[in-house]
C-alpha cells in the first residue's frame, strides 16, 4: 500500500492574503541576508558534588527525556546493563540507574543522529553506588568507532557533573553509553545533553566573546580648550600593540640570527617562553656546574623589546629529561639536588618573570614522587612560593583540552591534582595558574572549550602555553581554529605558539621557512595578531557628531587618538588614551580628549 502524504487543510479564505503577506516578509528577510541569532554557548561548569544536579544545558538539546521526567522513556541497557526509573525521595529529582553491569561499558545509552558538519557540546550529571569511579561518556558511531566526549569522577551520594563535546568522520545513526572500569557500581544518570551547532554558529560564539570580554564599546568626546564639543572632527585611533597577551616560543639560536632577530621583534609579539634554556638539564648539565649563560641572555633579549617571559620549567616529571647525573643519586641526595634548583633558579629571576612552571607534566610522570615520595610536587611549589611568592605558579600538562581519550589527564584529573597540591602546608596562598600545552592533532573544539570551561571552575588564570599543530595539508587552518578558540574563551588569559626556530627544524611546527619567509601557518599567526589588535592600521576611523562624540568597539589596551580639525591648527591634536576592562559589557565607556595648553 503506498504511503500516504498527509496535508493541512487549507485555510479560510480570509487568512490567504495574510499568509502570502507573511511569505513575503519571511522571504525578504531571508534575501536582505536577515539571520536569526545563534543560541548562544552556555561556558559554565560545576566541579562541586551537589545533592541535586543542575538543569540540562540547552533543555537537552537533541536528547529524548534528558531529565527523566518521563521515566525511561527514550533509554534503553546497553550490552548486559538493566536500568531502572527512579525518584528521590529526599530532593523528588528524577533519573535513571543502570544496573546489573558485567561489562566496563554496559550502562544506559540512547541513540542519536550526528552530522559530520556540526559541533557537539555534550553535558550529563552522574553518580555511583560506590566508590570514586572515573566515568567517560562516549558515542559508538555509524562506522563503528567510538568517540570519547568527556569524563568525570563520579561519587556516591551526590551528583557530578561531565561536560565534554564531540565531532564526527560521519553523519549517522550513533549510541550515547557510559563507560566506567568498575563495571560492579551502579551508575546513576541526570540531565544530560547533547546540544548541536553549526560552525557558523560556532564562530559567532567566539565574536560575540570577544566583544564581551576582550573589547570595550567607548565613547570618545572631543573638546576643545574651553570644553566645548568639536562636531565633525576627523579621527582616528590607533592602537600601541596587542593587549592579550600573544607569542612565540624562542630560542637561543635568535641571539647571534639578525633575520630570526628582525623576523621575532617585528610582529609585536606580548610574550615568550624559552624552548630550553631555562630547564634543569641546560642550566645544570652536570652537578655543581650551573651555566645559566643562554637564558641570561634571552631575558635581556627580551626585555629589550618589551616582550613578558614564562618561566619554562623549574622541574620536570618526566623522567626521560632527567640529567645523567640525577638518575643516580640516592633519594636524600636527589632531595637535596632538587632543592637547590629550586632555589638557584627561581631565585635568579624572582620578580622578572610573569609564571612559573613549577612542575612540568606531573599527571603524566612521577620521577619526583618515585624518588621523594607523593607529596614531592606539593613541596616544590611550596619552595618556589617561599622565593617568588608574587609570579604565579602553574602545573603545565598535554592532552588536557587536546585529546579527549587520554585518562592521565582529563580536566577532573587535572583538578583533582591542583586540589592536592592546594591542600599541602600553606600552599593555599599561592597564586596558580593552569598551563595547557595545546599540542594539537585534529583539534576537536567542542572538547576543547567545554573541557577549558570545566577547569575555569576553579577560578585561577589558564593559559594555552605550547600551541602548535602537527603537520597535514591542514596544519593553518587547523592552527587558526585552535587560537581562536583559546582567545575567544572568556577564562583564557594568554597563549604562547610553541615555534622557535633552529636550522635543523622546530619541535612540530614552524612559522617560517629558514629564510624566515613566513609559512602558512606564520600566516596565520600575522592575520590574527593584525586581527587582534596589533597591526599597524587604524583601529577606528571616523568623524565626531555634531556633540564631538564617536562611537567605536575597541580591544583593551593603550591608544594615540589622532584629531584633525579647524579649531586646532594645521598640526591636529594627538592624545593617549586607555580603554580598560568595564564591569558592564553593554554600557559604553565615556573618554574625553581635551585640547589643552
Amino acid at each position: 500500500m503506498p504511503t500516504k502524504l498527509l496535508l493541512p487543510p487549507p485555510p479560510p479564505a480570509g487568512q490567504k492574503t495574510i499568509m502570502l503577506q507573511l511569505f513575503v516578509i519571511l522571504t525578504s528577510l531571508i534575501s536582505s541576508g536577515f539571520v536569526a541569532e545563534a543560541l548562544p554557548y552556555d561556558y559554565t561548569a560545576s566541579i562541586e558534588c551537589l545533592e541535586v544536579p543542575h538543569r540540562p544545558q540547552y533543555s537537552g538539546g537533541i536528547i529524548l527525556n534528558p531529565e527523566l521526567n518521563h521515566g525511561s522513556a527514550g533509554w534503553s541497557g546497553f550490552g548486559t546493563a538493566q536500568i531502572q526509573h527512579r525518584v528521590s525521595s529526599k530532593t523528588g529529582n528524577h533519573f535513571i540507574v543502570s544496573h546489573s553491569r558485567t561489562q566496563p561499558h554496559h550502562s544506559a545509552s540512547q541513540k542519536v543522529y550526528l552530522h559530520k558538519d556540526r559541533l557537539y557540546a555534550f553535558s550529563a550529571w552522574l553518580q555511583v553506588s560506590h566508590g570514586n569511579v572515573a566515568v567517560t561518556a562516549g558515542f559508538k558511531t555509524s562506522d563503528g568507532g567510538f568517540i570519547p566526549a568527556g569524563a568525570v569522577i563520579a561519587e556516591p551520594g551526590c551528583w557530578s557533573m561531565l561536560k565534554g563535546g564531540i565531532t564526527v568522520n560521519t553523519s549517522g545513526e550513533s549510541e550515547l553509553y557510559f563507560h566506567t572500569r568498575n563495571s560492579t557500581a551502579d551508575l546513576f544518570i541526570d540531565s544530560v545533553s547533547l546540544q548541536p551547532f553549526t560552525h557558523q554558529e560556532w564562530r559567532s560564539h567566539q565574536d560575540r566573546s570577544i566583544e564581551q570580554t576582550r573589547k570595550e564599546k567607548v565613547r570618545i568626546q572631543v573638546v576643545d580648550k574651553q570644553g566645548n564639543p568639536l562636531p565633525n572632527a576627523n579621527v582616528t585611533i590607533n592602537q600601541n600593540g596587542l593587549s592579550f597577551p600573544f607569542g612565540c616560543a624562542i630560542n637561543k639560536n635568535i641571539l647571534s640570527n639578525a633575520a630570526y632577530k628582525n623576523w621575532f621583534t617585528s610582529r609585536g609579539f606580548r610574550v615568550t617562553t624559552f624552548e630550553n634554556e631555562m630547564k634543569w638539564y641546560t642550566n645544570e648539565p652536570s652537578r655543581g656546574r650551573e651555566d645559566y649563560s643562554a637564558s641570561d641572555a634571552l631575558l635581556w633579549f627580551a626585555q629589550q623589546h618589551n616582550v613578558a617571559v614564562r618561566g619554562h620549567n623549574v622541574l620536570w616529571d618526566d623522567p626521560n629529561y632527567q640529567q645523567g647525573w640525577l638518575n643516580s643519586l640516592s633519594p636524600r641526595d636527589f632531595g637535596t639536588a632538587v632543592r637547590t634548583r629550586i632555589n638557584s633558579v627561581v631565585s635568579r629571576y624572582k620578580g622578572k618573570l610573569v609564571a612559573w612552571d613549577v612542575v612540568n607534566e606531573n599527571l603524566h610522570f612521577s620521577a619526583l614522587e618515585n624518588k621523594l615520595g607523593s607529596y614531592a610536587s606539593a613541596l616544590a611549589y611550596n619552595l618556589a612560593y617561599k622565593i617568588d611568592w608574587e609570579t604565579p605558579l602553574f602545573m603545565n600538562e598535554y592532552n588536557t583540552i587536546e585529546e579527549s581519550g587520554d585518562p592521565a589527564s582529563m580536566p577532573v584529573k587535572y583538578l583533582q591534582k591542583l586540589r592536592g597540591i592546594r591542600r599541602f602546608s600553606n600552599n593555599n596562598w599561592i597564586k596558580f595558574g593552569i598551563g595547557l600545552e595545546s599540542h594539537f592533532g585534529v583539534p576537536n573544539l567542542a572538547y576543547m572549550r567545554a573541557s577549558i570551561d570545566t577547569l575555569a571552575a576553579a577560578n585561577v588564570p589558564i593559559w594555552l602555553t605550547e600551541v602548535d599543530v602537527k603537520s597535514s595539508p591542514d596544519q593553518a587552518s587547523y592552527l587558526e581554529q585552535v587560537l581562536r578558540e583559546g582567545h575567544a574563551h572568556p577564562k583564557v588569559s594568554g597563549m604562547v605558539v610553541w615555534a622557535a626556530w633552529s636550522p635543523q627544524g622546530c619541535y612540530r611546527m614552524c612559522l617560517t621557512d629558514n629564510n624566515f619567509r613566513n609559512l602558512p601557518t606564520g600566516d596565520v599567526v600575522d592575520k590574527l595578531l593584525h586581527e587582534w589588535g596589533g597591526g599597524r592600521e587604524a583601529s577606528a576611523v571616523g568623524e565626531t557628531d555634531a556633540n564631538g562624540y564617536l562611537e567605536a568597539s575597541l580591544f583593551h589596551g593603550d591608544y594615540n587618538v589622532s584629531i584633525v580639525h579647524p579649531r586646532l591648527g594645521n598640526s591636529g591634536l594627538v592624545r593617549k588614551v586607555v580603554v580598560a576592562p568595564s564591569s558592564n559589557a553593554t554600557q559604553k565607556r565615556h573618554l574625553l580628549v581635551q585640547a589643552t595648553e
